[in-house]
């Protein structure tokens, strides 16, 4: 099967030709329409740390997020039926049987998978799982209930984007900061205030906004633990910064303001959840971009430059 591919840390993304796999006892084959990017592959493909214990296999194939159909079931029972469109996150990325960015993946039928609801397009599905999922816990976690403030540093990608209108849905007041002109776009997902980054200073800009600081921050952005410290500044006293980039352990955070480090944990309920606001209209699924299977890495590398406008969806 077609499959893009790295073969060592490091080594630039490429199409490749790799075995199908086959499902072992208590999975499922899924026959992949549609995969959608995120950050994490490309940090992946670069050593960084993954999503589990299991060893990292090379030729290892890129990619997490996925949407298709069951084309093959393996021994014993199974929740799942052959031809059911299906759609969510391998269990085991960067390992044997894992990656997405390919024809087929096996899975555990009892990881974070589910069916396609009636009405919700496979190419929207794939793009929901690991931004969808990212961004519903991580409002859970900051603990935000409505009428509080919540910067977004990064608000314009896919995490930022579902992020943004979850919390507007509660009535949280949003500050959205990006990198070019997207006061429209995040606007209609419901920010309140949209700052440009390249255009005017960010402290200053969130200051005017709100004066004694935000309730929470959320940085997807910051790779080290003084640029995160330094945005942290702009929470007050007993609020909370959350870095998805694993950063805040070496911050020196402002006394009072709580730092965590986002880690992910999938569930398939959540991804019921997630396709039900998808379906009813409250959740709009923001992909910026359609590519081929042959286009992923140079998809890659333009999300490695940063400035993403929602999700990169690659066609199988």
């Amino acid at each position: 099967m077609r499959a893009i591919a790295v073969g060592a840390f490091r080594a630039d993304p490429a199409l490749v030709e790799i075995p199908k796999p086959e499902p072992e006892a208590g999975e499922v084959r899924v026959r992949i329409e549609y995969a959608a990017l995120n950050p994490s592959d490309w940090q992946a493909t670069q050593g960084a740390p993954d999503d589990g214990p299991a060893p990292r296999v090379f030729p290892m194939v890129v990619g997490v997020d996925f949407a298709g159909r069951v084309d093959m079931i393996g021994s014993g029972d199974n929740r799942f039926r052959v031809g059911d469109q299906v759609f969510g996150r391998v269990a085991r990325p960067n390992a044997a049987g894992g990656g997405t960015y390919c024809d087929y993946v096996s899975v555990p039928q009892d990881s974070a998978i589910t069916v396609v609801p009636p009405g919700l397009p496979l190419r929207a599905a794939a793009a929901l799982p690991s931004a969808g999922m990212a961004a519903a816990q991580i409002l859970e976690i900051a603990v935000l209930r409505g009428h509080e403030s919540l910067l977004v540093i990064g608000a314009a990608g896919g995490v930022g984007s579902y992020l943004t209108q979850l919390a507007s849905a509660r009535d949280i007041r949003v500050i959205a900061a990006v990198r070019g002109d997207e006061h429209g776009r995040m606007t209609e997902l419901g920010a309140a205030v949209t700052i440009d980054i390249t255009d005017r200073p960010l402290e200053a800009a969130v200051r005017e906004s709100c004066p004694d600081g935000v309730d929470a921050l959320v940085d997807l952005v910051s790779t080290t633990p003084d640029s995160f410290a330094s945005h942290a500044t702009l929470v007050r006293g007993g609020g909370i910064a959350l870095t998805t980039r694993g950063v805040a352990g070496g911050a020196a955070l402002p006394a009072g303001v709580t730092g965590i480090d986002f880690r992910l944990e999938p569930t398939p309920v959540l991804l019921d959840v997630l396709a039900a606001g998808a379906v009813e209209g409250v959740l709009r699924v923001p992909v910026d971009i359609e590519l081929p299977l042959e286009k992923a890495p140079q998809a890659l590398d333009r999300n490695r430059t940063g400035g993403a406008r929602g999700k990169t969806v690659i066609v199988l």
